[in-house]
């Protein structure tokens, strides 16, 4: 496997946690804006956990929670951005990130699938 940090859907992954983060830093919804940044943050989390656990059937494990949590990531925006808690602009720029990084993952999980 490549090192954890050349992997260029972990980078990204982790720059929209941290843009998540400064989006809803003054959010006063606490407990949905809490929820969000858990979503963000889960996706380079599983990456990073799969990726330590040195097995390509671990890393394909970990690598699909974090599709999941793409998926549940864009959910929240979405229902945020219904809720007028979030800038539309901003929320559907994260939402499209999410896409993009949810489309990386499943590649990966295609290209270790496909090594067996």
């Amino acid at each position: 496997m490549d090192a954890l940090e050349s992997l260029e859907v972990w980078k990204r992954s982790c720059r929209l946690s941290a843009n998540i983060y400064s989006l809803l830093t003054k959010s006063r919804q606490y407990g949905f804006r809490d929820q969000v940044t858990r979503s963000g943050l889960s996706i380079p989390s599983n990456i990073a956990e799969g990726y330590e656990r040195n097995s390509r059937k671990e890393f394909v494990r970990f690598l699909r929670y974090a599709k999941g949590s793409c998926g549940e990531l864009k959910m929240q925006l979405y229902i945020r951005i219904e809720a007028g808690f979030v800038d539309d602009g901003q929320a559907k720029r994260l939402i499209r990130e999410a896409r993009e990084i949810s489309c990386m993952i499943q590649g990966l999980i295609r290209r270790y699938e496909t090594q067996r």
